[in-house]
């Protein structure tokens, strides 16, 4: 299905005139932040409402209104609204995204300003209201649609962001990543599982006017996986697909925004292995996924057999491991059934399930796919548990340009005039009063903040990349203060140097 087949709960005249209410009332993050303030907005990465209610004490005003209305699901007096929205409210009203009972009134479909420092990506989301606020536990419809989340803001934040001819938005929910996206494609296509989802994204759209870099409206299409897109090739795709490994569920427990209703992580697979076959030469896709430890099988074996025969690379690095106990209180929490009647049952039913699939524990990180076009893909499945510098896009694209470095034969790699990046510094420790260090330690300082031990003949070596001189120069050069053979100093120190280019603590340019 396509996108002429996708409404949204308000046309578009009823959308521009929400957008101009929400422009008149100063509907913005960065009032909103004002208005609550930092202890505000913590309390609502906490699910909690009180700093925020607090702050807004007995204040009145429009963007108060809405921040009782949609961000606190408060009721609010419905003149109140009618004085932030006019008309507009019975626009709402009559879409089903509120409702007025006895002269209050309160949102159904949550809407909020967004905004990111990273690309200037900003706008209002549209979406399902935030459940489990101030611990309330509520049962969520099947078909939930979520905001923006930590999740969501992570993949935004690892997305490579350079200009492409065609990206994807694969599992789209409310069109947060579209937003990012249309900012550097000309073309933008936005699928999803969820009808609901689109709905809701196409309203998302409409309030921000969001247009691609050649002008165009992101394409909403229906349908499972890359179905919607069979036989088209992408520059860039990007999902945060519903990788929880949850057991089959009864009819209607099943939450569409994070089960695909796979086995295991079979859903993740496909992502990975279809999305190999939607990439154009150079194209990458950008996944947030969980993934399976099986009994007697190492988690990196798996993952690179999911590209195996595809001739793309994979760098995938897991950021954190959970037992199954730990796995299954995380996401029946998330879901707001911790202190529901049926928590042990369902409790069970998920270890029980994990058991028969063997799973011993679930990674969770990222994985980036990269169809370099090598005649030997390169593989790359790591722990990587260590601080990263936010947004970690640049690392990401960091690591495939200096990878094609790492890979040139020695002579060009010699011809080439790299420079230690700006953010790394030496690290050096030892006995005090010795005459040289024990250990020469160089770390990065943004993006993976890679930490690389070497020897001197090495660290002497790229302390010296400079970006004039030719490597060759600097190793001859190097060979000589040390009064060793060149040809020693090479074996040593070409492995760390393609090491540092891999790991984007050398950048620069190879020859022509």
């Amino acid at each position: 299905m396509t996108d002429d087949a996708v409404t949204a709960p308000l046309d578009d005249t009823r959308a521009l005139r929400l957008r101009d209410r929400l422009e008149t009332a100063g509907w913005r993050t960065d009032t909103v932040l004002g208005l609550i303030g930092p202890a505000g907005q913590a309390g609502l990465g906490r699910n909690s409402t009180v700093p925020a209610e607090r702050a807004l004490g007995d204040d009145r005003s429009p963007v108060a209104t809405l921040t009782r209305f949609w961000l606190l699901q408060r009721e609010v007096a419905e003149e109140d609204l009618r004085a932030a929205l006019g008309a507009s409210t019975d626009d709402l009203l009559a879409a089903g995204m509120a409702e007025v009972s006895g002269g209050r009134a309160r949102a159904l479909v949550d809407v909020r300003p967004y905004a990111s420092d990273d690309d200037g990506a900003g706008g209002w989301l549209v979406s399902d209201l935030t459940p489990g606020l101030d611990q309330q536990v509520a049962p969520m419809r099947g078909d939930y649609v979520l905001g923006a989340s930590p999740a969501s803001t992570t993949l935004a934040q690892l997305t490579l962001r350079r200009p492409v001819d065609r990206a994807l938005d694969l599992g789209t929910g409310c069109g947060v990543q579209s937003l990012h996206l249309a900012r550097q494609a000309r073309s933008v296509v936005a699928t999803d599982l969820n009808r609901r989802a689109l709905s809701l994204a196409r309203l998302t759209f409409a309030l921000g006017g969001t247009r691609t870099t050649a002008g165009e409206e992101v394409q909403l299409r229906l349908g499972s996986l890359y179905e919607p897109v069979d036989g088209e090739l992408f520059d860039l795709v990007v999902t945060n697909p519903p990788y929880v490994m949850a057991p089959p569920s009864a009819e209607g427990e099943r939450l569409v925004y994070r089960e695909g209703g796979l086995t295991g992580d079979e859903l993740v697979r496909r992502v990975v292995t279809g999305g190999t076959a939607r990439l154009a030469p150079g194209g990458t896709l950008q996944v947030l996924a969980n993934w399976a430890h099986l009994r007697g099988e190492a988690w990196q074996d798996r993952l690179a057999g999911w590209v195996e025969g595809t001739g793309c690379d994979l760098l995938a690095l897991q950021r954190e491991v959970l037992d199954p106990a730990e796995y299954v209180e995380l996401w029946l929490a998330d879901a707001g059934l911790s202190g529901a009647p049926d928590h042990r049952r369902r409790y069970g039913e998920w270890l029980d399930y994990f058991e028969a699939l063997g799973v011993e524990a679930v990674g969770m990180g990222w994985i980036s796919v990269h169809r370099a076009e090598r005649t030997v893909p390169q593989v790359e499945a790591v722990d990587w548990p260590h601080a990263v510098e936010q947004p970690v896009g640049p690392a990401f694209a960091r690591h495939q340009t200096g990878l094609s470095w790492s890979l040139l034969p020695e002579s060009e790699l010699e011809a080439g005039r790299w420079q230690l990046a700006a953010d790394v510094v030496q690290e050096t420790t030892g006995a005090p009063g010795a005459p040289d260090p024990e250990h020469i330690v160089l770390r990065q300082q943004t993006g993976f903040r890679h930490a690389t031990r070497v020897e001197t003949a090495a660290a002497a070596v790229l302390g010296a990349c400079d970006g004039e001189l030719r490597l060759g120069q600097v190793l001859d050069a190097v060979a000589v203060l040390l009064e060793t053979e060149p040809a020693d100093v090479r074996a040593e120190v070409l492995p760390e140097v393609r090491r540092a280019l891999r790991e984007g603590l050398l950048e620069g340019s190879a020859p022509s």
